[in-house]
């Protein structure tokens, strides 16, 4: 059930009835020839998926494939990769063929990602992301479809292309997204939103308008969720203020944290930035604020603020874990954070 706000139905957050699916972010610490060991022990400790990210890493694709081969218990997907740095042919082949490997356990989530990825390291133009996105998601259907594509969409045109590997278990697509215009292609167009750089009060919202734009049909709600099991406080918040400059001032996400309605909080920090004093910006920073949107403290602490993201809406997490504390161990925080540990 909703309830009205203006014109229009807004639906109410209620944790999802989809299945709760606790994942991690790859490809994990050390060589990818080095993770066989590390999967299998995700999986035992019951986290059920493994979401990789595209950036200045590792590709998106490799790390999954070799979880394809070596864990067949977990589900592997992207988040994200971005829908300018491959052509429409190139990128169709990538994601049959992961689907291939891995039949019914592959989700390909796809993202603008930012002007610096897109533009600054790949040499490609950043321009008109929501239709490029939309446009990407639209042609992976109609090639995964196995028919010939001879079609123009705003952003690019392909003409007779058809997939020589056909899947068969089509993947799912899901769309990263920040604000209303992208969440709600995500829920119209797609089968979820992958969200992240939020608090656990903020997925209501992002809940509200993807299963709206859905027509109130639940989509998959990925969240990378960032957590630091640390107690030394002081430590975490000084560090997670560099990590929170460095994301929030991307114009991208200074105007999804707007729309949340943190730009009073994070006025000082902009400002300051734009005026190329540092030291200021991360000073400006407030505490809610780091304490909002990284998950740090006890490991039981820290399991807790993550079930907050499953009750208000979020139904698959991928815990990005921060060494934000130089004494912090990652496997063992890995193993505090797991299913198995709560």
């Amino acid at each position: 059930m909703g309830v009205v706000v203006g014109n229009n139905e807004v639906m109410t957050s209620a944790p999802s009835s989809l299945p709760r699916r606790p994942g991690m972010t790859v490809p994990l610490p050390g060589h990818l020839h080095t993770h066989r060991e590390r999967l299998n022990e995700l999986a035992d400790m019951g986290y059920t998926d493994i979401w990789s990210a595209e950036s200045d890493g590792a590709d998106a694709f490799t790390p999954l494939a070799m979880a394809a081969a070596w864990e067949p218990r977990l589900r592997l997907g992207t988040a994200i990769v971005p829908a300018y740095t491959r052509s429409p042919a190139c990128f169709a082949q990538s994601v049959a063929s992961m689907a291939d490997a891995a039949p019914g356990r592959f989700a390909i989530g796809i993202g603008s990602s930012s002007n610096v990825i897109v533009e600054k390291w790949n040499g490609v133009p950043f321009v008109e992301p929501y239709k490029k996105v939309r446009d990407v998601v639209r042609f992976l259907n109609d090639a995964l479809s196995g028919e010939k594509v001879a079609k123009s969409y705003d952003t690019f045109e392909v003409n007779g292309f058809k997939l020589g590997v056909r899947p068969e278990i089509k993947p799912k697509i899901l769309v990263a997204a920040l604000r209303e215009g992208m969440l709600r292609l995500a829920g119209r167009e797609s089968d979820g939103a992958i969200i992240n750089w939020l608090s656990p009060t903020d997925v209501k919202r992002v809940a509200e308008v993807v299963n709206g734009a859905a027509g109130g049909q639940e989509r998959e709600i990925v969240a990378r969720i960032f957590v630091c099991p640390s107690e030394n406080t002081d430590v975490v918040r000084a560090a997670g203020r560099f990590a929170i400059a460095a994301y929030l001032n991307v114009p991208v996400y200074a105007e999804f944290h707007r729309w949340l309605g943190r730009g009073p909080q994070l006025q000082g920090m902009w400002d300051a930035w734009k005026a190329g004093d540092r030291k200021a910006a991360l000073a400006a920073i407030p505490d809610e604020v780091v304490d909002d949107i990284l998950i740090h403290g006890s490991p039981a602490q820290c399991r807790a603020k993550i079930q907050q993201y499953f009750d208000n809406g979020v139904t698959t997490s991928s815990l990005a874990i921060l060494g934000l504390d130089p004494e912090l161990n990652y496997w063992e925080s890995v193993k505090a954070l797991s299913p198995s540990a709560s």
